[in-house]
């Protein structure tokens, strides 16, 4: 059993963050306020993409194809409704014709075609009655979007006798960039008045409240500043905007809940408010910290993988939770110093109180008593816990063995977006779509004969319908092939189509790219990284719950039991998500699959998350376990004193998770709703269930470490202490705290 830390002398940190508080939170409000300045406009600069491998096949044809061959690869289409009349009368043939000769003019515009200029049957609706001009927008993707912005209004409705709708990859990426700032805001609007309602119930006092709420708005502030940061030196993702700020928001409120309980525990235990402030730093402030580098490193694996989209996830996610945890442990208790027992004031819960006087209430019941209760309940019937618990969310997580991988299209919007209609009136009413199917790129020389035995050998691979080219480039050393696939652009046999074509041999080099071959060779570079990243996380989480608990036994029972708790959030995202079941109450259209990059997202956002309860209620476990060395008593205390305390945290959490959700971006409400419920089933079954059954399976063997190791750990060890005489002698109870100040 190791030692409890019994000196009261406040250590170097809580002497650094106390001496002067005002001057301290005067510079959080200078730097508040600069962070204001420096995260305006950050949404402008975040980019729509960063789902393919940078370094793929498919990346590099891409990118000759855009060079070479700025036609074959169009990001903007304009559809062009002729009304009742047939997109060859000569009226609409001339009239086709100047609009596709003014968008010729446009700066930024290169590779324009049209239905009126190529007479190509794909360009031209089934029913004659519209027709499509199609170009590609120059430049980077916020380059594109100010060209885009330019240009829209000029050739947005009436033309004349035509009428002429907006579409293309760019259009639906600025309507998707639009729609998620526009949701991100409503979101913020809508998590934090529930929020503060939230916190008013678990502290009952209006100042306690207020403080975690106070963090997260500086948290909210904080994070627009990182993100815009971080676009100076590398491509992030919008997506990130809305997942880092839930972060940010609940990662401060929930440390601040920790903190703010544990300091209102001090105090009514009758400590002064520096020691106090003292104790609930070397305590639940050291906790905090750990906690945040368990997020942090499930963060970082993501950076494991090539994609921009999972990597911007991981360097914004880590300087989020790194500032939200600054915030706690600078700023919180600066204030705690100057506000001290006034955290207390303003209680709202005495109106209820009084409503309630002259009836009968428990006597020498404690709070958490309930919790104290089910800890008992469940060790007592340790096995049949255990086992029904681990195989119920097994049971949930049984969908996602059925899961299908795809790419995100113009269904992400929602229904009535007008990207998304047009791109919908195309792929319905056109015989074929610009940019759906294959192309085949070829590099070097080669003789008509080569080019047409090539074209003859790729027409007949099962899967194709037509092959067109080669298109020669003007320098003579490029060609391309386009392939269309039979079936949907994305689907197994598109798939398999683009595998077939690379292993075809050829008298030149060849690189395939299209839809299909992006989504080829990001589940490969999702693959490759996989391994890595879950190697990044058990083994970093292993050691880091080894320094916290100097237990062998206890990191291994974090990681398991962590991957339990996900497997609900993971069956649910594949039976609502991909297969569509509550797709009309949720508001989105299913695609009949996942896009790739997302599991893994939500995963090591999730398995952080999860990470971050089972930090605090292990911490509180070991140091209950090396004050009393009573093992199950200390499981019974570990979950007394932090079950209503984690449950608040987690559904406050969630509550800003499913604020996210409410978004009309199918990707963004899948991981808002998806996360919300991985939290709240780790905080409500793993951590109230699972935990005290297996911690009550193991027994005492629980805190076993061999020789090396224990000391290992009693030199480098994060434990934390309190400033109350260690006690071998049995497991006394602890002292009875108010109710009305204790919180939770």
């Amino acid at each position: 059993m190791s030692e409890v830390n019994t000196d009261p002398r406040p250590g170097g940190w809580t002497r650094f963050v106390t001496a002067r508080p005002r001057l301290s939170l005067l510079v959080a409000l200078v730097i508040t306020a600069l962070a204001v300045f420096a995260g305006s406009g950050v949404a402008d600069r975040l980019g729509n993409g960063g789902w393919e491998d940078p370094n793929a096949e498919s990346t590099y044809a891409t990118k000759a194809l855009e060079r070479e061959f700025p036609a074959s690869q169009p990001n903007f289409l304009l559809l062009v409704d002729s009304g009742s009349r047939s997109v060859d009368d000569p009226a609409v043939v001339a009239e086709g014709k100047r609009l596709t000769d003014r968008l010729e003019a446009e700066k930024g515009i290169v590779g324009v075609g049209s239905y009126w200029r190529t007479g190509s049957p794909t360009l031209r609706a089934e029913d004659s009655r519209e027709g499509l001009i199609a170009a590609r927008i120059e430049g980077d993707e916020t380059a594109a979007f100010k060209t885009l912005d330019r240009i829209a209004p000029e050739f947005r409705g009436e033309q004349g006798t035509l009428k002429v709708s907006i579409g293309g990859p760019v259009a639906v990426r600025s309507e998707m960039q639009s729609t998620i700032q526009e949701d991100l805001l409503r979101a913020e609007l809508i998590a934090l008045p529930v929020t503060l309602v939230l916190l008013v119930m678990v502290f009952g006092s209006a100042v306690a409240a207020l403080l975690p709420l106070g963090l997260g708005i500086v948290a909210i502030l904080g994070t627009n500043a990182v993100l815009r940061g971080l676009t100076e030196l590398t491509d992030v993702s919008v997506f990130a905007q809305n997942l880092t700020t839930a972060l940010g928001l609940g990662l401060a409120i929930d440390y601040a809940l920790f903190i703010v309980r544990r300091f209102r525990e001090e105090l009514a235990d009758g400590a002064e408010v520096r020691d106090a402030v003292g104790t609930t730093l070397r305590t639940a402030g050291r906790t905090v910290l750990f906690s945040a580098l368990t997020v942090a490193v499930s963060l970082a694996a993501m950076m494991v993988f090539p994609q921009y989209f999972l990597r911007s996830f991981a360097y914004a996610g880590i300087a989020v939770v790194l500032l939200a945890a600054a915030a706690a442990l600078i700023l919180l208790p600066a204030a705690l110093m100057l506000l001290g027992h006034r955290v207390n004031a303003l209680d709202l819960r005495k109106a209820l109180r009084r409503g309630r006087a002259g009836k009968p209430e428990k006597k020498g019941e404690e709070p958490g008593a309930g919790w104290g209760r089910t800890a008992a309940l469940v060790m007592r019937r340790a096995p049949f816990f255990a086992v029904a618990t681990a195989a119920g969310l097994l049971l949930l997580g049984a969908p996602f063995l059925g899961v299908k991988l795809g790419t995100a299209d113009h269904r992400q919007l929602p229904p009535g977006a007008d990207s998304r209609v047009v791109q919908e009136e195309i792929q319905n009413g056109f015989p074929g779509s610009p940019g759906g199917g294959l192309e085949v790129l070829t590099e070097g020389a080669a003789t008509p004969a080569e080019y047409a035995d090539y074209r003859t050998r790729i027409a007949a691979l099962p899967g194709v319908t037509r092959v067109d080219g080669p298109v020669p480039s003007p320098s003579g050393d490029h060609a391309y092939f386009a392939v269309t696939p039979k079936g949907e652009a994305v689907g197994e046999g598109a798939q398999r189509l683009v595998k077939d074509i690379r292993a075809e041999p050829a008298a030149f080099d060849t690189s395939v790219t299209g839809t299909a071959a992006v989504l080829v060779d990001s589940k490969a570079a999702i693959a490759d990284g996989l391994p890595w990243a879950l190697a990044v996380i058990v083994l970093v989480t292993l050691l880091l719950v080894f320094l916290l608990t100097g237990s062998v036994l206890i990191p291994i029972q974090a990681v398991v039991l962590n991957a339990l708790s996900l497997t609900a959030m993971f069956g649910a995202t594949v039976w609502i998500f991909q297969d569509g079941h509550l797709s009309g109450p949720l508001g989105f259209t299913a695609t009949g699959d996942i896009e790739t990059s997302l599991p893994v997202l939500m995963f090591c956002v999730a398995f952080g998350l999860s990470m971050d309860y089972g930090v605090f209620l292990l911490s509180r476990i070991k140091e209950e376990y090396d004050r009393s060395g009573d093992h199950e008593h200390a499981v019974a205390f570990g979950l007394r004193r932090t079950g209503g305390l984690i449950t608040a945290a987690a559904v406050i959490l969630a509550v800003v998770m499913v604020a996210i959700g409410t978004s009309r971006v199918t990707n963004t409400k899948m991981l808002g709703l998806g996360l919300a419920l991985a939290v709240l089933m780790d905080a409500m079954v793993v951590r109230s269930l699972l935990v005290p059954a297996v911690m009550k399976l193991t027994g005492k063997a629980t805190w076993w470490a061999p020789g090396p190791l224990r000391r290992f750990h009693d030199r480098f060890g994060l434990s934390e202490g309190e400033s109350r005489p260690a006690a071998v002698e049995g497991p006394a109870e602890p002292p009875v705290r108010d109710r009305d100040t204790a919180g939770v």
